[in-house]
């Protein structure tokens, strides 16, 4: 697969340059290419950061529409006492506040 390349440059302090030739040698790559790696990486997870906030805004929209939801801890203390065989009453519906 071919691919657009653009050139950057990066000015590096003495001592992080250090630390990621060291890095790449263990590696066995080179200082280039364990940059990129890293580099795609970070915003790999930079890019999933974003999509999980999104959909967290999105769910609290959600559950605040539709009015009542269960606590976690209470869903998770009813679960557990039916897993276990306790004899454990339903979580009530409680109104939802948003989050700040």
């Amino acid at each position: 697969m071919r691919y657009a390349v653009a050139a950057t440059s990066l000015k590096l302090p003495d001592a992080l340059k250090r630390r990621l030739e060291r890095l790449a040698a263990r590696a066995r790559k080179t200082p280039h290419a364990f940059m990129l790696e890293v580099l795609s990486r970070e915003a790999e997870r930079a890019e999933l950061r974003e999509r999980f906030a999104a959909e967290a805004a999105e769910s609290e929209q959600e559950v605040l529409s539709g009015g009542k939801t269960y606590s976690l801890a209470s869903a998770f203390e009813y679960l557990e006492g039916r897993i276990t065989g306790a004899k454990v009453r339903r979580p009530r519906a409680r109104a939802w506040r948003a989050s700040k």
